[in-house]
């Protein structure tokens, strides 16, 4: 497996959105920024001047047509 090298993101300009399926009781919510040059960026919105992992736009794509098919262990497909 190709290793990754640790790599940086200007994300000044993020535009954070909350996903649909986070709850209201603040637990486990998760924050996407989308629109950013070649990448997609995620946090936890608990935690937002928390660590952020930062995706290929691509890779991010690949990821949630894995979801959305059912393809992970133990997803149900939507």
């Amino acid at each position: 497996m190709e290793r990754a090298e640790p790599a940086t993101a200007d994300l000044s300009q993020a535009a954070w959105r909350r996903s649909s399926r986070s709850g209201n009781n603040g637990g486990e919510c998760v924050e996407v920024a989308g629109g950013l040059p070649h990448v997609v960026a995620v946090r936890d919105s608990k935690n937002a001047a928390g660590p952020v992992l930062v995706f290929r736009s691509d890779d991010w794509s690949d990821f949630l047509r894995a979801v959305k098919s059912g393809a992970l262990p133990g997803r149900p497909s939507t």
